[in-house]
């Protein structure tokens, strides 16, 4: 089976593919022609995961999966949740939003928070279909590691030993990572589709 991920961001595909079935064929965006910026104009996580899958199937016709990702922070009543990548500017600098975001809890007691991630597979059933996965933790006073990508340095999953994502390998990361669990959502139903 051929399936597309609809994204342009390199870190996810690298974290994504190892979590696929060897018998599925993952294409990017560049792999299928795609080379403009997908919409990403709704106000929720599924809304914009729905939205980048559904236009890449009805402008290229490859059954495709996209995913949208949110940092939901108590102490920020949820903030900066479905706008994350755009919290410090459209410019969307994992290192601006990170600092916003460490400004933005100065002296906030309470630095929960929880990682979610919405895949919306599209172009194989009549209706889209939706997976998601959480992973509770906290926000860190500094960020820690060189690993990973966008608020991995200074989110501390409640699970694990204490270390960032960041502070991970990528394997480490994907045993207990949000977009992981997504995405076991989706390979369980492919299996079970191919049945």
């Amino acid at each position: 089976m051929r399936l597309c991920f609809a994204t342009n961001n390199l870190h996810k595909l690298a974290e994504v593919r190892p979590l696929l079935s060897s018998s599925l064929e993952l294409l990017s965006l560049q792999d299928i022609g795609c080379r403009e910026e997908l919409p990403e104009t709704q106000d929720t996580l599924e809304g914009n995961a729905r939205q980048k899958a559904e236009y890449v199937w009805e402008h290229y016709r490859v059954a495709c999966f996209a995913d949208d990702t949110g940092l939901e922070v108590a102490a920020l009543y949820g903030a900066p949740g479905v706008y994350s990548a755009r919290y410090a500017g459209p410019q969307r600098s994992a290192p601006d939003n990170v600092q916003k975001l460490l400004q933005e809890l100065q002296g906030a007691p309470d630095r929960s928070a929880a990682f979610r991630t919405v895949v919306a597979l599209v172009g194989l059933t009549p209706e889209p279909q939706l997976f998601a996965g959480a992973v509770p933790g906290l926000i860190t006073e500094v960020p820690r590691g060189l690993d990973g990508f966008g608020y991995d340095p200074v989110f501390q999953p409640n699970e694990g030993d204490g270390r960032t994502f960041a502070e991970m390998t990528l394997a480490e990361k994907n045993t207990l990572s949000h977009r992981a669990r997504a995405v076991a959502g989706l390979v369980s139903y492919l299996q079970k589709t191919a049945k």
